[in-house]
C-alpha cells in the first residue's frame, strides 16, 4: 500500500464520498493552548468514514465476483457502508451483526437494501458467522478493516486531512480494529513523516496496547464498552503492520472520557457523534497540553441509538460534576423539607428526585435523612453548594452520580 495506491482510491470514491468537513474548535483550542480541528467524518454518508473503505473494495471486485453478492460482519457502522455500496455497485448484500446491535444501525442497513442476520456476542462471532457464509454461497467477504482496499479507502480521509490543515502537527485517531488508523497514518507519513499519528482506543477494547507490546495481534479475553463502533478484540495482520510501522502512538480513554467528550461535542461544537466518534476528543480532554498543535480529532462517527445518547449524556453530565447526589440529615419538623430545598435553590442547584427517608439505623428520632440528586454547574459549583448547605447546619454526604 502506497500513497500511490491511496490517490487511486480517492479517484474512485469520487462522486460517492464527500469530502467531510474541517472545523475549527475554539473550546478546545482553548484548553489545548492551540489550535484544534476536528475532521467531521460523523458527516460522511451512511454516517461514518466507513463508506470509503467499502465503496473502493466492493468496486473493485470482478463481474462475477459481484454477480455471487458481499457478505460482511460488523456492529453497524461498516455494515451501512457496506450495504450502500453494494446498492451502488449492482450486488446483493448480506450482513451478520453482532446480538445487541444497535437498532437504528440495523434499519439503516436494512434501509440500504441489505439483508441483516444477527449472529454472536460481539464482531468476531459475527466474522466467523460471516466466513461460514462465504464459504456456502460463494459470496465475497468485504472485511471492516482487513483488507488493502478498506485501508487504502480509509486513507483518503488523511489526504483531505493534509490538505485541509496543511500545517497539522498530531492528528488522534479512535481505532478498534485499525483500519483507518492504518490508511490515515499511511497517507500522512507518506506526505508528512513529521506529523505525529496517535491512535485512540476505548479502555475497555483496547487490543492495541497489548498487541504492540507483544509484537503481534493479541486477542482480548473479554471487552466493555459503550464505544461499539471501536469493540473489537483482536487487530487485524495488515492493519497490525501498519499501525506498527506508522504509529507514533495508541492511547486508551475511560467510559466516563468518553460520556465527557460525546456531551462537549454536543454542548460546544453542535457536533453528534457516536461514543466511539468521540474518542479522540476524550483524549484531548484526558491530556489538553499533552499534543503538539495544530492538532486534529477525527470525529469518526455519528450514528448513535437515541436512547443511548440520552444515557451518555446523563453519563457525561455525572462524570463532569454537573449531577450530584447528596445524603443529607435534617431535623424532622414541619417545613424541614421545604427550608431544605429553599437553600439548594438559592443556592442556584436544580432538583431532580427527592427522597424522605424516616427509618435508618443511623437517625434519631428527631431526625429524618434526605437524598437529593441536583443538577449543578460543575464541580466547583457543587462545592460552593456544600459549604453553603454545611454552614447551615446539615449534615451533608456528597456523591457524585
Amino acid at each position: 500500500m502506497t500513497l500511490r495506491d491511496v490517490e487511486a482510491a480517492r479517484v474512485l470514491l469520487e462522486g460517492v464520498a464527500v469530502r467531510t468537513p474541517m472545523e475549527e474548535s475554539r473550546w478546545l483550542s482553548d484548553l489545548a493552548s492551540g489550535p484544534v480541528l476536528l475532521k467531521c467524518e460523523n458527516l460522511q454518508r451512511t454516517g461514518s468514514f466507513k463508506t470509503r473503505g467499502a465503496y473502493v473494495r466492493i468496486a473493485r471486485l470482478t463481474d462475477e465476483e459481484r454477480a455471487r453478492g458481499v457478505v460482511a460482519a460488523s456492529a453497524g457502522n461498516h455494515a451501512q457502508g457496506v450495504a450502500l455500496a453494494a446498492r451502488m455497485l449492482g450486488t446483493r448484500a448480506t450482513v451478520f451483526m453482532p446480538e445487541g446491535a444497535p437498532i437504528p444501525k440495523e434499519k439503516a442497513t436494512r434501509g440500504y437494501g441489505a439483508e441483516v442476520v444477527f449472529d454472536g456476542r460481539n464482531l468476531e462471532e459475527a466474522l466467523v458467522a460471516a466466513r461460514r457464509f462465504e464459504a456456502e454461497t460463494g459470496a465475497v467477504l468485504i472485511h471492516p478493516f482487513d483488507h488493502p482496499d478498506i485501508v487504502v479507502g480509509q486513507a483518503t480521509a488523511g489526504l483531505e486531512v493534509l490538505e485541509q490543515a496543511p500545517d497539522v502537527r498530531t492528528v488522534l485517531v479512535p481505532t478498534g480494529g485499525g483500519g483507518l488508523l492504518a490508511g490515515m497514518a499511511l497517507a500522512i507519513k507518506a506526505a508528512r513523516p513529521d506529523v505525529r499519528v496517535v491512535g485512540v482506543q476505548a479502555a475497555g477494547a483496547a487490543a492495541y496496547p497489548a498487541s504492540l507490546a507483544q509484537g503481534h495481534p493479541v486477542p482480548l479475553a473479554a471487552m466493555r464498552t459503550m464505544a461499539d463502533g471501536i469493540a473489537v478484540g483482536l487487530p487485524g495482520e495488515l492493519t497490525f503492520a501498519a499501525v506498527r510501522d506508522h504509529v507514533d502512538e495508541v492511547r486508551t480513554v475511560s467510559e466516563d472520557s468518553l460520556s465527557r467528550a460525546l456531551l462537549a461535542l454536543v454542548e460546544r461544537a453542535k457536533m453528534v457523534v457516536e461514543p466511539a466518534g468521540a474518542a479522540a476528543v476524550a483524549a484531548l480532554l484526558d491530556d489538553p497540553t499533552g499534543f503538539e498543535t495544530p492538532a486534529v480529532a477525527v470525529l469518526s462517527g455519528g450514528n448513535i441509538d437515541p436512547l443511548l445518547l440520552g444515557k451518555v449524556i446523563r453519563q457525561g453530565m455525572a462524570a463532569a460534576g454537573r449531577y450530584v447526589n447528596l445524603t443529607l440529615t435534617i431535623p424532622d419538623v414541619p417545613g424541614g423539607l421545604a427550608q431544605l430545598l429553599a437553600e439548594v435553590s438559592a443556592a442556584g442547584a436544580n432538583v431532580l428526585e427527592v427522597v424522605h427517608e424516616r427509618i435508618s439505623p443511623s437517625l434519631h428520632l428527631d431526625e429524618v435523612e434526605v437524598h437529593l440528586q441536583l443538577e449543578t454547574r460543575g464541580g466547583p459549583h457543587t462545592e460552593q453548594l456544600r459549604a453553603r448547605l454545611e454552614e447551615r447546619g446539615y449534615r451533608v454526604d456528597t456523591r457524585r452520580g
